[in-house]
């Protein structure tokens, strides 16, 4: 692989391979700890989201009816 590798994309993007491997040999494989923490976070915003939605829907369809 070049190691230099220069891509110019169209709209004035362009990026160096080099800093993106750079990046990639840095990274890890999370410990079974750490993926439970994300799992719980990511889960709980899901629900968390979902509940607001949810109250939004109500009072958009309930609360007019209310009214007439």
């Amino acid at each position: 692989m070049a190691k230099n590798l220069k891509i110019d994309m169209p709209g004035e993007i362009s990026f160096n391979l080099q800093d993106y491997w750079r990046i990639i040999k840095l990274t890890r494989k999370p410990t079974r700890e750490e993926f439970k923490t994300i799992t719980k976070i990511a889960g709980a915003g899901i629900l968390l989201i979902g509940f607001i939605g949810f109250v939004v829907y109500l009072l958009l369809t309930e609360l007019p009816r209310g009214i007439y």
